[in-house]
């Protein structure tokens, strides 16, 4: 079965054409690293929590919204891979500034326990 990573994070609302097109522009370099598929999710329809949520999660600020991202991989290996060549692969810091606070982005990979 597949190997997903994904995030979750706060971006200015200001910043969502700019955050759309680092996405965009990552892309071709992940594919080429072996994804298979990738969502970039902004919030629609996000409530407040009194526990927990999506915003307290990311603590999202006035003027921000929560965006929901994965990436699909073959595997969990091929995921590794990608990851380590952020380090060796100049091209990866090339790509557009992260739009957004990466210090309140949660992230993890995830094995897929069931798919449709």
């Amino acid at each position: 079965m597949s190997y997903v990573t994904g995030f979750v994070a706060a971006v200015p609302i200001k910043n969502r054409e700019a955050y759309r097109a680092s996405a965009e522009n990552s892309w071709a370099l992940f594919i080429e690293y072996g994804a298979t598929g990738i969502r970039e999710c902004w919030e629609a329809d996000v409530p407040e929590g009194e526990v927990t949520s999506f915003p307290m999660a990311v603590k999202r600020e006035d003027g921000e919204a929560v965006v929901f991202s994965w990436i699909l991989w073959p595997d969990k290996a091929t995921c590794d891979a990608c990851w380590a060549s952020m380090e060796t692969d100049p091209r990866w810091g090339e790509m557009i500034e992260m739009p957004f606070d990466g210090k309140r982005m949660i992230y993890g990979g995830f094995e897929t326990l069931f798919e449709a």
